[in-house]
């Protein structure tokens, strides 16, 4: 990375510019984050989670109570089948 555009100022003080917008980011990360604003977006975000998880268990459930009656549904016609050929 060249140098040649920055002012001199920064170019001879740029690690500590890099330290102090540091700081600055951390103090402002750390207004965001326990800003009320942020809390209510994150409880939002969470309960949306939360319903699409319990959107697809009762999603899954109702598959696999429809494989259930679909596989026993198959076995008595099996049965049916077998009992008819025998009794022939």
């Amino acid at each position: 990375m060249s140098n040649k555009g920055l002012h001199p100022f920064v170019q001879e003080h740029k690690h500590a510019l890099l330290f102090a917008g540091g700081i600055a980011a951390a103090i402002i990360g750390t207004k965001i984050i326990k800003s009320q604003t942020t809390k209510d977006l994150a409880t939002k975000g969470m309960a949306g989670v939360i319903s699409a998880k319990k959107d697809a268990e009762e999603t899954f459930q109702d598959m696999r109570e429809n494989a259930e009656d679909i596989v026993y549904d198959a076995r008595m016609d099996d049965k049916q089948e077998i009992y008819v050929a025998k009794k022939e």
